[in-house]
């Protein structure tokens, strides 16, 4: 990957919907070679895809939680853990971590009435559960804004 190869991604990660002959422009090339370049990107799977960024108001999941979950510290607890989140929409980010907590959700639901639902109907109930904790977000300081891809 070279500083053309950055400088794409960098520019799709600022807005993914540019044109090719847009985004050519932008890294100083011609749409040809442009879109050979963003082809072989997607092909070696550098770029996963393409996302709109919704806000969560828009769509009634404004009120966030982080919640941290022991699970035990079997395989095959971990596996229907993991298995069993993929099932819940309000799951939004799931990271299994070493150390303490073992895992790490980001949940988007309505309210707190939505929120407590979800703890009790369905976070409590999976198996292998031995700790829930959460923490509200009061306020996102920092919106993600894509990976750094270097120089």
């Amino acid at each position: 990957m070279d500083g053309i190869d950055r400088n794409i991604l960098r520019e799709l990660q600022a807005d993914g919907r540019l044109t090719i002959q847009e985004l050519a422009h932008r890294v100083g090339l011609t749409p040809s070679p442009c879109m050979r370049r963003v082809r072989q990107l997607e092909q070696d799977g550098v770029i996963q895809g393409y996302r709109a960024v919704i806000n969560p108001e828009a769509v009634g999941r404004s009120f966030e939680v982080l919640v941290s979950i022991e699970v035990k510290r079997d395989r095959e607890a971990v596996e229907a853990f993991e298995a069993a989140l993929q099932d819940i929409p309000d799951v939004i980010e799931a990271y299994r971590l070493f150390g303490s907590p073992g895992c790490l959700l980001r949940i988007a639901v309505a309210d707190l009435t939505a929120y407590e639902r979800l703890w009790i109907e369905r976070l409590t109930t999976l198996s292998g559960i031995t700790e829930v904790n959460s923490q509200i977000i009061m306020k996102r300081i920092k919106e993600p804004q894509g990976l750094p891809v270097g120089p």
